[in-house]
Formats: C-alpha cells, structure tokens, sequence
C-alpha cells in the first residue's frame, strides 16, 4: 500500500479504534477508485468511461434520494453504497459475467480477491463498520443491502441512458460480452432480472423508457 508522508502519531485518534495515519493510508488507497473505469463500458469502447468511484457516488445519491420511498435506514444505505465496491481498489474492477473472451478472472475468483482487500482497505470488526456493511451487502442480509443492490442497476441504467444520448461508443463494433444484443441493451437486460423491489422495477421501467426512446434517434 501506499503510504503518505509522516503524521503525528501521538495525536488522539478520531475513530476511538485507528490511527489517524492508518486511517489515511487506507483514504489514500482508496482513491484508487477516481481513477479506475467500470470495465462494463470499457469492454463496449465508451468513450471517457466512468470510474468506480463516478459509480459509487452515482448509488449512493440515489439511496439518499429514495431511501425514504423505500423505507430503509438512509445512513445505512449511503454508507453502504459508498463501501460496495471498495474493494476495487485493490483488485481493479473486471466483468465477472463477460464472455470468456473478456473476462480477466472467474466469477468465484473474483469473490475470493474481494474479501482478501476488505480486509486491508476497511477498519473495524463491529456490526456498524464499512467492513461489515460490506459484507452485509454482499449477503443481501438486510433490507438496506437488498435496496443498495437496486440502486446499484438502476444507477448503471442511468449511466447507460446517459451514454446513448451522447453517442459515446460505437455501436456497430463486435463485442463478444454482447453476444446479440444492439447498442447497451445487455445493460437493462441484466438489470431488469436482478432487481428485487416494486420501487427499483418503476425507476427502471421509466429510464428503460427514455433509453428506447434515445436508441431511436
């Protein structure tokens, strides 16, 4: 890991359980993130593609946007949200579920490396820490994991929208992670079979809508 320049490790440490130097180090790798494109868009040549980090705070905005439709715990869920894919970080991010011609490592490898860089990027073993809201999510053991995980396909939903308005790949190039799918269906494809809420299934329905619409064009 990198590590930051020498701080005051006498000063009283904020968080009751880490140094404050611990606790940069751990900030400072996890900006990793700002830089690491979701590999989904890169494998479709999108150009200037969003990064992990774009997409986590894409989730987390719409947690605390609908937290209260939902009837869950915002705080929970935001800081779930920012957490989910921290991970990353470390491992980079790589499509699981590509075609073999574009999958970097299997799915179950992936889970492996994840919960190994969890345990270097996120402190504390309480029930309300990020690492335990990180697994939490992964789980889907609560109603704010089950909400964070719609939210997560409803934000790439969005980004795919966003994406096809602005002709920012180029359609008629062969992907095999495509397979038969035109422009960025694949997307709400595989969104719409892992949703798990009625609110989740009517923010997808409308964006799904203004995608149709936009592919039109």
């Amino acid at each position: 890991m990198d590590h930051l320049p020498d701080t005051d490790r006498s000063a009283p440490s904020r968080s009751g359980t880490e140094e404050p130097e611990r606790l940069l180090e751990l900030a400072y790798a996890a900006m990793r993130l700002k830089d690491e494109p979701r590999a989904g868009w890169v494998m479709h040549g999108v150009q200037d593609p969003e990064s992990v980090a774009a997409h986590s705070w894409g989730t987390a905005y719409l947690c605390l946007l609908f937290a209260g439709e939902a009837g869950v715990d915002a705080g929970r869920a935001v800081t779930m949200a920012v957490v989910h894919d921290i991970a990353e970080a470390k491992t980079g991010d790589f499509a699981a579920r590509a075609a073999v011609e574009d999958r970097r490592v299997p799915e179950a490898a992936k889970a492996r490396l994840e919960r190994a860089a969890v345990l270097e990027l996120l402190p504390g073993a309480t029930a309300a820490t990020p690492a335990a809201l990180w697994h939490a999510y992964e789980e889907r053991g609560d109603a704010e994991a089950v909400f964070v995980r719609d939210m997560n396909l409803i934000d790439m939903c969005l980004q795919a929208l966003r994406y096809e308005r602005e002709a920012r790949y180029d359609a008629s190039v062969l992907i095999a992670s495509r397979d038969s799918h035109r422009h960025l269906d694949e997307f709400f494809l595989s969104a719409e079979k892992r949703l798990s809420t009625d609110l989740a299934r009517r923010l997808f329905t409308r964006i799904e809508e203004q995608y149709l619409l936009a592919r039109r064009m």
